[in-house]
């Protein structure tokens, strides 16, 4: 029976990380990457399987041409490129024969790749993002797929930058931790590794097809909103993300989608985002940050806004609670006192004796104020009743893509799930703010009636929206 797309990847997923200890993510973007026509580069130590990774990406697509080549300061363009044609020289042309190498090759690993000097760099330049080559006085088409480079840092020289540039995705490689040592050894054992076979292995047909699928995914207005705003949150960071890359970016989550069977990028796509903007394990992490604070979570019900809501209402109440009022006889006029006070403070002249307003009466509030007030509050409780069912949405429906998902594993949603928890406590806290708020307005000392009317000229005041 014919597998779909992508079952046959998870197949293939499969098989690519048998034997890998702690490598499933880089698997998994190294072949997305590929996929989406990009390169990724790995930076991290030597012996941390990242040759391994390359040889087994190459297996993933049938007859395809794989290329390796470890790079120094002294490398030259024949070790990249090919030999120079005796023949051709003969007849006054500069041409390589590049049979069986970078120009001819679908999948390559290059390591230590920023070693080279800045003719190969500038020669890999043109390679990578147009997949052509200057091979004598004409371009040559290249049937590149993907390359994947290896280096322990990233130069910060002008040429350096410009090539760094061309790989969409970057992945830290760091050592097998200690948790995961006993695997590594364990796996250290196994020999006998086998590569997917061709009903698995990918062909041109089925990069033809997902390009199609890929071109109708919809981007949603919700998801360029996102990238919007990371877009100007990365200004305020020191690093840039060039128009070209996001142009990339998007691209790669719209195959990330259609390999996934779906119809459209969907917001927790994003979470992929630290490997293709942020140049290091460093800025990456901020970037994760940043997307584990905002997925998931608009900024009309954000806790901090939800806070500020409550607490004036809780303010309010409080400044009621508290307010005193002028008091009032029987006919609505202010009622005043003479009482002695001379003897008890010592008043020679008599002035303890004087009228005075009484000012010790506590202010009592009409049926329409309170009502006002209440209903601004059960307004308020409607709407975090709103935002806690989206909370709950959200939720659900990150569950079923982190199952679901070709490229993101539990380590890469965990946070988003916390921080939706999180929000989703916050404002269950917050409603119960505001329903003791609610109750509070309802026992305010209420106006005594005479004859139906509300002598107090302020019962009829109403909070404004």
């Amino acid at each position: 029976m014919d597998l779909t797309l992508p079952a046959r990847l998870r197949a293939l997923l499969d098989i690519l990380e048998n034997g890998l200890v702690e490598r499933r993510q880089s698997v998994r973007l190294c072949l997305l990457a590929a996929l989406a026509g990009e390169h990724t580069l790995l930076v991290g130590p030597p012996g941390t399987a990242k040759s391994e990774l390359a040889r087994r990406l190459h297996t993933a697509f049938r007859d395809a041409r794989y290329f390796e080549r470890l790079l120094t300061r002294f490398s030259v363009p024949e070790e990249l490129f090919g030999p120079l044609s005796i023949k051709a020289l003969e007849d006054d042309r500069y041409e390589r024969h590049t049979v069986g190498f970078l120009p001819d090759a679908s999948i390559a690993f290059i390591d230590e790749v920023f070693k080279a000097n800045s003719a190969i760099l500038n020669a890999l330049l043109t390679l990578l993002n147009e997949r052509e080559f200057d091979n004598g006085s004409g371009r040559q088409a290249c049937p590149l797929i993907s390359v994947i480079g290896a280096t322990n840092e990233v130069p910060e020289d002008e040429v350096g930058e410009a090539f760094f540039d061309r790989f969409l995705v970057r992945l830290p490689i760091a050592a097998v931790s200690a948790e995961g040592f006993g695997a590594l050894l364990e796996a250290g054992n196994v020999r006998d590794w086998q590569a997917p076979g061709p009903d698995l292995s990918l062909d041109g047909a089925d990069f033809a097809r997902l390009a199609i699928r890929a071109g109708a995914i919809t981007v949603s207005a919700d998801v360029v909103a996102v990238l919007a705003e990371l877009r100007q949150h990365f200004a305020t960071l020191p690093f840039a993300v060039s128009d070209r890359r996001w142009v990339k970016i998007v691209w790669l989550l719209r195959v990330a989608a259609a390999s996934d069977g779906r119809d459209a990028v969907a917001t927790w796509d994003l979470l992929l985002l630290p490997w293709l903007t942020a140049p290091d394990a460093a800025r990456q992490a901020q970037v994760a940050d940043w997307l584990a604070a905002r997925l998931g979570v608009r900024e009309a019900f954000s806790p901090a806004r939800l806070t500020r809501v409550v607490e004036a209402f809780e303010g309010q109440l409080q400044a009621e609670l508290q307010a005193n009022d002028l008091d009032y006889d029987e006919s609505g006029r202010l009622k005043f006192s003479s009482v002695e006070l001379a003897e008890e403070i010592g008043d020679a002249k008599g002035g303890a004796s004087a009228t005075r307003m009484l000012y010790q009466r506590r202010r009592r509030y009409g049926a329409t104020h309170i009502a006002a007030r209440v209903r601004q509050i059960d307004d308020l409780l409607a709407r975090i009743a709103g935002y806690a069912d989206e909370i709950a949405t959200q939720c659900a429906d990150l569950a079923v893509f982190a199952r679901s998902s070709l490229w993101l594993n539990d380590a890469l949603t965990a946070r988003a799930e916390i921080t939706l928890a999180t929000t989703a406590a916050a404002i269950d806290q917050l409603a119960e703010r505001a329903r003791i708020a609610r109750a509070g307005f309802l026992a305010l000392p209420r106006l005594e009636l005479d004859s139906g009317r509300e002598p107090d000229p302020v019962a009829h005041d109403e909070l404004a929206a």
